[in-house]
């Protein structure tokens, strides 16, 4: 599809945006409210969390464009650790420490800007990382502050695709969506 017929969502991004898509290298998340819909099962000592499989795909095809994904969530949980091991994030960070401390060490292991950042998130501990990324990204039913930061509102819910339609979004900004749908028809 030539540059001029391209459209990344059924509204028309801005080529400001669009920019900011195109230079993730990166694409760091938040767990609960941005993977899952926020609803934490607990019983007998286990808990249990529903992830998206669209997105398990999305990051998925990410990473085999040879861009990067990493998890940044302030409660630790197996469940979340299981996950990302089953979709080989690259980064997992769990902890109740700082978020900013964690993708500053990240950058540092990395050797990205902030600018080549794409970060999700939607509650107070997101607000750090939201005001830093070269793109941020928020969900409909974040907080209010959250969505005001954020460069872009997902059209999913978190939990139900919202980090599919941003890996989407980055990927045909980057000129990589038609290789993989080509490879897929294959």
């Amino acid at each position: 599809m030539p540059p001029s017929d391209f459209r990344m969502t059924p509204m028309n991004i801005s080529s400001a945006l669009r920019e900011r898509f195109a230079r993730v290298q990166i694409l760091l998340c938040d767990v609960d409210g941005i993977l899952t819909d926020s609803t934490i099962f607990v019983g007998q000592g286990t808990e249990t969390k529903r992830f998206c499989v669209k997105d398990g795909l999305g990051i998925r095809l990410m990473r085999e464009s040879g861009l990067k994904v990493g998890w940044i969530s302030g409660r630790p949980s197996q469940a979340t650790e299981q996950r990302a091991q089953e979709l080989h994030i690259d980064f997992l960070y769990q902890s109740s420490a700082s978020k900013t401390v964690a993708a500053n060490d990240l950058l540092r292991q990395t050797g990205l800007a902030w600018e080549q950042v794409g970060y999700m998130g939607d509650d107070l501990v997101d607000l750090c990382l939201l005001r830093r990324a070269g793109l941020a990204v928020s969900v409909p039913e974040a907080m209010a502050e959250a969505k005001a930061l954020a460069h872009y509102v997902t059209q999913s819910p978190g939990g139900h695709g919202a980090v599919r339609e941003v890996i989407e979004l980055i990927l045909k900004a980057q000129g990589r969506w038609e290789s993989i749908i080509q490879k897929a028809m294959e």
